[in-house]
């Protein structure tokens, strides 16, 4: 497959994923509320630990931001509106994020591999479950070299993805740690195995939102890894 005919299937895959009823990815499903608690704690904790208390003064870049969800959380954690961009394949996506964010950041549509910004411009270059949406290997390789272009010396790759393949659904595939390292060769790498699996959070919520926690830290039962990719 070429490369324009993976960035079309993709398209094509979240059109999909979009018709799907809206509880599954909603707030106020519980399941998704208490994942999403446990990923902010998690990064929270991951950045503490690289002595970062605040991003009001960093530039950061969000690859597939989709609707902004992502990037309103970096500005709760301080990051400044001017100095933030955002990317997503979907301009249709972009378009609804427009509504939802401050006008100061800049949102730019297209492949990210393709995008027009400056080598070692970002201190921080975030992706959420982008890459296993990524089907193609070459199409994940020139996007995370070109990641690993804009971040700055002493800046990182903020990584959240799944590791595991859902044998439910073939759009996607994980991406376990060591094709992480693969993909970033001259990377210092933390990661944190995080998010308890979907299928067993929403059938636990069911019985009682209570044993999440308890279930969650079971480390072999989380199916997701946040890593920092630091550039030294």
């Amino acid at each position: 497959m070429s490369l324009q005919e993976e960035l079309s299937a993709i398209h094509e895959r979240y059109k999909l994923r979009d018709a799907l009823p809206t509880g599954r990815y909603s707030m106020f499903s519980q399941d998704v509320l208490l994942s999403v608690q446990q990923r902010q704690r998690a990064a929270i904790k991951l950045l503490s630990s690289r002595g970062i208390q605040t991003l009001r003064d960093m530039d950061l870049l969000e690859i597939g931001c989709g609707t902004g969800a992502n990037l309103m959380e970096f500005l709760q954690l301080g990051a400044l509106p001017e100095r933030m961009v955002g990317n997503d394949l979907l301009p249709e996506r972009l378009r609804q994020a427009q509504h939802v964010l401050p006008e100061a950041m800049r949102l730019l549509a297209g492949n990210a591999a393709e995008l027009a910004l400056e080598e070692s411009s970002f201190d921080i270059v975030y992706q959420s479950t982008v890459f296993s949406s990524i089907l193609d290997d070459a199409l994940q390789q020139h996007i995370a070299a070109a990641m690993w272009k804009w971040v700055r010396p002493g800046g990182a790759v903020l990584w959240y993805d799944f590791t595991c393949n859902n044998p439910r659904n073939p759009d996607v595939r994980g991406v376990p740690l060591p094709r992480v390292r693969e993909l970033f060769p001259e990377a210092r790498i933390t990661a944190r195995r995080v998010t308890l699996a979907p299928p067993l959070a929403r059938a636990l919520v069911r019985i009682h939102p209570a044993l999440y926690g308890p279930f969650n830290s079971v480390p072999w039962l989380r199916t997701h890894i946040l890593c920092w990719i630091e550039k030294q």
